[in-house]
């Protein structure tokens, strides 16, 4: 089945998450001269399967014709083969700004909000802060360029890594001068300090002063992180549909955090999203952290208030159009702090967004289903 366009019938909508496949070219073409060396490039094993090169090693995690299936939403037949090449399979609207406002017209939406795609993969093996630093620089440089004619239709984000906490809030204020809106983070550090640890203080400084929101984005995670409880060589051929499905592992404990560690509370006017990991889950999430906050386990916690009321005043999260258990939470947990997202075109979602959308918001009181399809995009990213 390849992916079916079909329009949405509620005017307003917005896309909170979207995907792009950057050029293959990108980090050649946008580093600093000095790093073009070290670029992010696409390279050809001797068995003719595609592989990132990161840094000038090949990658160990995004080889073996992978990238050929990264446009491949709604293609359930595809598989990897030496002949199914990353460039011949970038679907329209994937690639290319165009195609990706006359998709937009097609399918009834206001804006999409992007991120990336192959700038999900390669910060898991890179642990050196010089080279990361130029790899999101180049990326944060082409997708405010990719959007800049789009009449504000699509909306860039900037990419951000952890490994230097002054350079990622000089890159901050740099990208949002050119046009970015908000930026993300990988849901892990090679520090190993929680992401609400002080020590990444600044960039939350930096956030609340440019007054943009700041996400946390599922990417390729270090192998020591995956899976928790279980070695890799025990888990066969299905580890990769295990390690999709508890994907919001790694998010749950980096959103975990910010409220343990008090983050949320240094900085009251820190906007955090948690992006492509479900949205049902956090209604029970909150109620195990506010029962627990409520006990002596949480004496060393520095939160004033319960971390319900925090989500409410600082939290976004994106939920994706097939949940069913997402929209009985809504009201509970607080309609402005949700969005929705299409996640187009990465092949872990299938192309049926818009029948499942329509099922999505069709219990929702009209005032929410405003709120969760658009209004909310555009209170928190200023659109």
């Amino acid at each position: 089945m390849s992916y079916e366009v079909m329009r949405f019938p509620f005017a307003g909508t917005i896309d909170a998450d979207g995907h792009i496949l950057e050029p293959a070219d990108l980090w050649e073409s946008y580093l600093e001269t000095r790093y073009r060396d070290r670029a992010i490039r696409i390279r050809v094993d001797e068995r003719g399967y595609e592989y990132l090169e990161l840094d000038g090693r090949p990658s160990q995690r995004a080889n073996k014709g992978m990238l050929g299936l990264l446009g491949a939403m709604g293609e359930t037949g595809a598989r990897r083969s030496p002949d199914r090449r990353y460039t011949d399979h970038i679907p329209f609207g994937g690639g290319d700004a165009a195609e990706r406002l006359e998709l937009l017209e097609r399918e009834n939406l206001e804006k999409a909000v992007l991120y990336p795609t192959l700038g999900l993969l390669w910060e898991a093996e890179v642990e050196d802060a010089e080279i990361s630093d130029a790899y999101t620089r180049a990326y944060n440089r082409w997708i405010a360029d990719f959007c800049r004619d789009a009449g504000g239709r699509l909306v860039p984000i900037a990419h951000l890594s952890m490994l230097d906490i002054d350079a990622a809030c000089v890159e901050l204020e740099r990208a949002v001068v050119d046009g970015c809106r908000g930026a993300f983070v990988a849901p892990f550090t090679h520090s190993r300090k929680p992401h609400g640890h002080p020590d990444h203080d600044r960039l939350y400084a930096t956030a609340c002063a440019l007054d943009v929101p700041l996400a946390l984005h599922p990417t390729f995670e270090p192998d020591w992180m995956l899976p928790a409880r279980f070695a890799p060589e025990h888990m066969g051929r299905e580890k990769e549909y295990f390690y999709n499905v508890i994907v919001r592992q790694g998010m749950q404990q980096a959103l975990l955090s910010f409220f343990t560690m008090g983050t949320l509370e240094r900085f009251p006017t820190l906007k955090l999203g948690i992006l492509e990991a479900g949205s049902g889950w956090i209604g029970s999430f909150l109620d195990r952290m506010d029962a627990v906050f409520e006990t002596i386990t949480a004496k060393g916690v520095q939160l004033e208030s319960r971390p319900t009321e925090v989500f409410r005043r600082q939290c976004f999260i994106s939920g994706d159009p097939d949940e069913t258990a997402a929209p009985h939470v809504i009201d509970h947990v607080g309609a402005d702090c949700f969005l929705w997202a299409t996640d187009y075109p990465h092949p872990d979602h299938p192309g049926t967004w818009v029948p499942a959308l329509e099922r999505f918001v069709a219990p929702l009181e009209e005032k929410t289903r405003r709120k969760v399809l658009g209004e909310n995009v555009r209170r928190l990213y200023g659109i």
